[in-house]
């Protein structure tokens, strides 16, 4: 089996089919592809498990499940809670709406198959009162909170609840929203999101990282829209490497 393979044999407990083709067409692209993922994918600035969790809340915010739920599998793999999916998954609905807030119920769902956990009653229907509830009912109780909290919250209120600390920092819900402009293609807003992301204290560093994995999962153009807003200079220097 070529290095290519073992790697993502490793990642998802299985070879995926797409993963086969490129190595059946062009092996020596999917080393190169490997080699790519496994540096952006690998400890740094920002965890394994932060990535994963960004790139969940990424996919759903764009509804592509098929992505999302392969981190999701990585996020849970890493240690992720079902508290904070659910509060990156809420930052993914504010900027794609019902379609991203229904696709990351099957971000929950499927999380709370690998811990062994109850998918408890599914939503009747998706609207944001229902699917809040729905999570309520998942969480313990001492996890419960922050999501009561933005139920309880009249309407307009809700978007500006939900960017404050909770279970996932500020910080790490601006890189996210960073994130899912950069691979919207909407450069002015995720130069916005980067200026936020920097009052709560992110790097430089971190901002490139979270670039970085907008190439792995859209390509190079969410590269292009996020480094029109990356300070020059910046540098990389982990304190994990």
């Amino acid at each position: 089996m070529s290095s290519g393979l073992d790697y993502f044999k490793e990642v998802y407990g299985a070879v995926p089919g797409w993963v086969e083709k490129m190595h059946v067409y062009r092996p020596d692209a999917l080393d190169h592809y490997t080699n790519l993922r496994s540096a952006i994918m690998g400890e740094g600035l920002l965890s394994g498990k932060e990535k994963d969790l960004l790139l969940v809340g990424i996919n759903a915010a764009r509804c592509y499940e098929r992505s999302m739920v392969y981190h999701t599998k990585g996020a849970i793999g890493g240690g992720a809670t079902i508290p904070e999916l659910i509060e990156y998954l809420l930052i993914a609905y504010r900027h794609g709406g019902l379609m991203a807030l229904q696709t990351g119920i099957q971000s929950v769902k499927y999380a709370l198959s690998l811990k062994g956990l109850p998918e408890g009653q599914m939503p009747y229907g998706v609207c944001n009162e229902h699917v809040l509830s729905y999570f309520l009912s998942i969480l313990e109780e001492e996890d419960a909170w922050f999501v009561s909290n933005i139920l309880k919250a009249p309407e307009e209120l809700q978007d500006d609840l939900l960017l404050v600390s909770g279970v996932v920092s500020a910080k790490m819900k601006s890189l996210l929203m960073v994130g899912i402009n950069s691979t919207a293609l909407r450069g002015m807003e995720a130069g916005q999101w980067m200026e936020r992301a920097r009052s709560t204290g992110s790097t430089e560093g971190e901002l490139a990282e979270v670039a970085l994995l907008c190439l792995l999962t859209a390509g190079i153009p969410a590269w292009f829209e996020a480094s029109d807003s990356l300070r020059e200079g910046g540098g990389y220097h982990s304190h994990r490497l």
